[in-house]
């Protein structure tokens, strides 16, 4: 249905073709807003570039006792917002390196609390059921990322959508988070998916109801009728398997959809979370404020944007 390339979580997708002319000779992000964090354990000397991933402790142990401490930030509502962004992207970190090290999982899974095991469980499962799916780049795409849509409008918005369509307000959220960063990312997929919900324009034409591609509210209310459409109500996996015709993409999105729905809490993480590329020099976050008018070789990014 949408040809996604899966832009937010698995992978960057390329542009159809590079846009107009290439970039200045310096990386089009020199200035970026985004807040550089350290993690819990890291000196306060070994400051991180602005723009740069969290980093995290060397020692998987310790990586759990930080994981554990921002899940409960996360869920707790008296967490302040720099805080709670700082524990957000830690999470996000730590599931990413999780995902690529099941040798860690003998030392971290043991020391996860009962209450936070299901999360933990189905964090790490999407991380890898994504990554299965993701193909190195050595360039950073076109795009723009930008701050996305507050996230009581989203919400409002995947609990009218299913409250129109039947479609749980988790699997709308889980695909929003999927797809585009809950709209962080301001781009075309390589077969020209466009909007938050990534949506091919003819497709967006048959189940927008002559809504804006581009809208949060027009395309997750055109998700909710797409799935409804193709019998989510009867089989949510066929209707899921339709979006995007991969088993991984559905185990993903069953796992941060049930995630969403065992603790609603955790949607102030994962809104809060990076737009990471997987490159052939590694994981790559692109901050918001990054825009790129054509595609960007990775090792000059990293260049003036080390990680």
């Amino acid at each position: 249905m949408t040809a996604t390339a899966l832009l937010a979580v698995a992978a960057c997708a390329p542009s159809p073709a590079p846009p107009v002319a290439s970039t200045a000779p310096h990386s089009p992000t020199s200035s970026v807003p985004a807040v550089a964090l350290d993690s819990p354990s890291q000196p306060a000397a070994d400051a991180v570039p602005v723009g740069a991933q969290p980093r995290l402790a060397s020692d998987p142990a310790q990586v759990a006792d930080d994981l554990i401490a921002d899940e409960l930030a996360i869920r707790d509502p008296s967490t302040p917002e720099p805080a709670l962004v700082a524990a957000a992207r830690r999470q996000q970190v730590a599931y990413r390196a999780i995902g690529r090290h099941p040798e860690w999982d003998g030392i971290i899974r043991p020391k996860i609390p009962a209450a936070l095991t299901p999360a933990y469980d189905r964090n790490v499962d999407a991380r890898r059921q994504l990554a299965a799916m993701a193909h190195l780049r050595d360039t950073l795409p076109a795009w723009r990322i930008v701050v996305p849509a507050p996230a009581d409008e989203l919400l409002g918005y995947y609990r009218e959508a299913e409250a129109a369509s039947g479609v749980g307000w988790n699997y709308l959220a889980a695909i929003n988070l999927i797809e585009t960063r809950f709209g962080s990312i301001v781009g075309l997929s390589t077969a020209g998916a466009d909007g938050p919900m990534q949506f091919l324009p003819s497709t967006f034409a048959a189940y927008g109801d002559g809504g804006d591609i581009r809208s949060p509210r027009d395309s997750i209310m055109a998700a909710g009728r797409y799935l409804a459409a193709n019998n989510f109500a009867a089989d949510p996996d066929h209707a899921i398997y339709r979006y995007n015709h991969a088993d991984q993409y559905v185990a993903a999105v069953n796992d941060y959809a049930a995630v969403l729905a065992d603790d609603p809490a955790s949607f102030a993480g994962f809104y809060r979370w990076d737009v990471y590329c997987v490159t052939v020099d590694g994981d790559v976050v692109l901050p918001i404020g990054y825009v790129a008018e054509a595609p960007i070789p990775v090792g000059e990014y990293l260049a003036s944007h080390p990680q």
